[in-house]
């Protein structure tokens, strides 16, 4: 089975929130996703999984991503895998797509929160070069614990906008 990244769509939504769902104890609504869909500034992507052996191309959404880019800072507002589908490398391939586009854009910093106890996340966001940078205590509910700010700082792009001023 092969991966594809796109563009996330209106007939995706009802799958998306599926996985918000079953991924976070205070999850996004329906209808936050749909109205994200028409706004032009926010990045919004889904992971599928191709059986290339279908004649008809069928695919399963397994993830998506939500960001934004603005400014040269960025903030990665959810990033969630079906959990069906977790440790099989979507989270990073949804991440890498994130982070190209962040750089595409001229984005320098990049931001986002985890749950302090969300190990697998924050070790993803680790090895893609995120450290932390300070806590919000209390930020999540359901259950109640702080929320780890992370951040990314591209070095090239950082050196050239240092550079030109």
């Amino acid at each position: 089975m092969a991966i594809h990244i796109d563009r996330a769509r209106g007939a995706d939504v009802r799958a998306i929130a599926e996985i918000e769902r079953e991924s976070f104890s205070d999850p996004w609504s329906e209808r936050s996703f749909h109205d994200i869909l028409s706004h032009s500034g926010i990045y919004f992507l889904c992971a599928r999984r191709c059986d290339e052996r279908s004649a008809d191309g069928a695919s399963e959404l397994v993830g998506y991503v939500v960001a934004w880019f603005a400014a040269g800072e960025g903030e990665i507002a959810n990033l969630a895998v079906a959990s069906e589908a977790r440790r099989t490398g979507i989270g990073s391939a949804l991440l890498d797509a994130t982070l190209n586009a962040a750089r595409a854009a001229g984005v320098t910093d990049i931001y986002l929160e985890v749950r302090t106890s969300n190990v697998r996340a924050r070790q993803l966001y680790d090895s893609r070069g995120f450290v932390e940078v300070g806590r919000r205590q209390s930020y999540y509910r359901r259950p109640v614990e702080d929320a780890v700010i992370l951040r990314r700082t591209e070095p090239a792009l950082a050196d050239e906008v240092t550079s030109e001023v």
